[in-house]
């Protein structure tokens, strides 16, 4: 402890087999081979060269974005078959793995060097595209089936039954149906396949954001980023909880992954709350949630969000700013939430003794933050995520070399050029599975069928369509990533919500939500399984704590449909400012409602009144929220000056 700072908080070993293992068996990108020799060298090489070659596409390269997008996957399905095993257990690279990323590679440099000829025929196809067709489908699931698991392929063959089966099924699902042949051709000629905005935006906006997280480790910002969590909150009730709050959402917003993000804060953040009393079940909790929010923060808020911009032709600035409002009260609800507990029960922070000094972390590895102003700065001021994210890289690079022990000599550069394009492949792979769900979407219109049957079921009554959507969101993302359920609920549930008069960004800010929170919830939860395990918790236990936790963020969707200006959606900036603020009043009553806390224990009346209260602030209109603050204060003025049985 000469340092100033707990040992178990921040020795480097403690990401230790244990984390990995965590990982690997929740988030099926972690369950890569261990290679050595020639095999891992050549790995090596292909991921750095992918990483080259996309920072040369962002910076200098002038080629056709559908070349790009070929490209871009036949590096993906290469690296993919190599590194994650056909089979579970399967530790060495059979000859089906050498032939499956082969012909990963071949059947995109095919429709690479033959898109003029297929554009000279007029877009007719051989017998040849066909079953070059029919391969890239079948390799693009088996790559998804081993790299994220079997959730989203399966859901896929599910859609392409649907669209081959069309005449065979009942009432509303009845269609004209597609054959093998124009099935096989939408999804590999076509540009809403397989080849379609999804895996555009993998091969631009986000594998540069990946790298640049890549890069941002690479240099030690997590270090960085829990020093200062630890000096900042540290020290206050239930001071560890609060600093994973903070370190979670902090890498979080450059991570894109909860599971991930989990095990990387959750190693020594979970550790320290068990330390000082949170039973190991809600610190668990406290990480996964923290790390799931991570990615609705603002300015990198996961792959989704770049997705999102594209799918709604919008600047990637407008979603950055939309969100601000949001992913900050869902922050202020777990920080409520965890402060209540640590109150109630009497949990104390650490010794300021033995935490480190922030200025000192600052001054010693603070250029690391110039890059992350730079990209805030590009981003803001309209540039294109792909340029404000190349030159982010550059700089960062560039002040790397201020400090020794940050400076990106070879060997890291070569680690995290290799580090970023591993750790994009996941998302590249699961883009290419969703352009399948997607083409078969615009061939047969299920995505309006399904929002007629939203529509039917609720009415046409806003609270009740909006229950269904969040429903259906939650269980389209189980288990998958969080970039392929915001792209399926988007395509089938947002159109819902949008014929009854939301605004097409509310509307997807809406699923981008709930998609992001599957991670939480049962009884597939990726985040909580993986703080299940650090903590040594029951998994169930973990995942509903979790959702009680965050439950506060799941009513947040339902605010800015109700109150849009929380999205930044008005030009008013006072009726922004106050919509916050009813807004964050709203979730603090929930948060005390949930934990039978306010300024002491609560009574059953007290606790119906805090509900109620909630549900005034909901609806953001301004005699409702004064309704809300009345009822409130009578509750405060009441706790503060009168005793009553708890």
């Amino acid at each position: 402890m000469a340092d100033g700072k707990p040992k178990s908080a921040l020795d480097e070993n403690i990401l230790t087999e244990k984390t990995d293992e965590v990982l690997r068996k929740v988030d099926a990108e972690a369950r890569v081979r261990k290679l050595d020799g020639f095999t891992a060298k050549m790995l090596t090489c292909v991921a750095v060269l992918m990483s080259i070659f996309h920072l040369y596409m962002a910076g200098l390269g002038t080629m056709p974005a559908h070349q790009q997008r070929m490209l871009h996957l036949a590096f993906a399905m290469f690296i993919i078959f190599l590194s994650y095993p056909f089979m579970k257990n399967s530790k060495k690279i059979g000859v089906i793995d050498y032939l499956f990323a082969f012909l990963g590679v071949g059947v995109n440099l095919y429709i690479f060097f033959n898109v003029d000829g297929i554009a000279a025929r007029a877009g007719l196809t051989t017998q040849t595209d066909i079953i070059f067709g029919f391969l890239t489908v079948v390799l693009v699931l088996e790559a998804a089936r081993r790299c994220i698991g079997p959730e989203l392929p399966i859901l896929s063959v599910l859609f392409l039954a649907y669209a081959y089966l069309g005449p065979h099924l009942p009432g509303d699902f009845m269609h004209r149906g597609y054959s093998f042949r124009r099935l096989s051709e939408h999804m590999y000629i076509s540009a809403e396949g397989i080849y379609g905005i999804a895996l555009g935006v993998s091969s631009t906006f986000i594998f540069l954001f990946i790298l640049f997280g890549a890069f941002l480790s690479a240099t030690g910002l997590s270090e960085l980023i829990t020093k200062v969590s630890l000096a900042v909150a540290g020290h206050k009730p239930g001071g560890p909880a609060k600093v994973a709050i903070l370190g979670s959402g902090f890498v979080g917003m450059i991570n894109g992954s909860a599971a991930a993000n989990v095990v990387t804060t959750g190693a020594f953040t979970i550790p320290l709350m068990k330390r000082v009393g949170y039973k190991p079940h809600f610190a668990g909790a406290v990480e996964a949630t923290s790390s799931t929010a991570g990615q609705m923060m603002p300015p990198v808020m996961g792959a989704a969000a770049f997705i999102m911009s594209e799918f709604l032709g919008i600047p990637y600035r407008t979603i950055m700013l939309a969100s601000i409002f949001p992913s900050l009260l869902f922050f202020v609800a777990i920080w409520i939430f965890v402060h209540q507990e640590a109150v109630k029960t009497g949990l104390l922070g650490l010794p300021k003794d033995q935490l480190p000094d922030a200025k000192l972390a600052l001054k010693k590895s603070g250029h690391l933050l110039v890059p992350i102003a730079l990209l805030i700065y590009l981003l803001l001021d309209n540039y294109t995520p792909s340029f404000a994210a190349f030159y982010s890289i550059l700089a960062l690079i560039a002040v790397s070399f201020l400090r020794k022990h940050t400076r990106m000599s070879i060997k890291p550069l070569i680690a995290a050029l290799e580090a970023g394009a591993r750790q994009a492949v996941g998302v590249a792979i699961a883009c290419a599975v969703v352009g399948i769900i997607v083409g078969v979407v615009s061939l047969t219109g299920i995505g309006l069928q399904l929002a007629n049957m939203i529509l039917r079921l609720s009415g046409g009554m806003l609270l009740p369509t909006l229950i269904f959507a969040m429903i259906a969101c939650i269980v389209v993302g189980l288990g998958m990533p969080t970039s392929a359920a915001y792209i399926v609920a988007g395509t089938v549930v947002a159109p819902a919500m949008i014929r009854l008069g939301i605004s097409p960004l509310v509307a997807h800010m809406f699923v981008f939500y709930y998609a992001i929170l599957s991670a939480i919830t049962p009884p597939v939860a990726l985040a909580s399984y993986a703080a299940a395990a650090l903590a040594d918790a029951p998994t169930n236990k973990v995942s509903w704590t979790a959702v009680r936790l965050g439950l506060a963020g799941f009513v947040v969707p339902f605010m800015f449909v109700y109150s849009p200006a929380l999205l930044a959606q008005s030009d008013n900036w006072l009726e922004i400012f106050r919509s916050f603020v009813t807004a964050s009043i709203g979730i603090y009553c929930l948060a005390c409602f949930l934990q039978g806390y306010l300024l002491k224990k609560t009574n059953y009346i007290e606790r119906v009144i805090l509900f109620g209260c909630t549900v005034l602030f909901i609806n953001g209109s301004i005699l409702f929220s004064c309704l809300g603050i009345a009822l409130l204060t009578t509750l405060l003025v009441r706790q503060k000056f009168y005793m009553h049985p708890a």
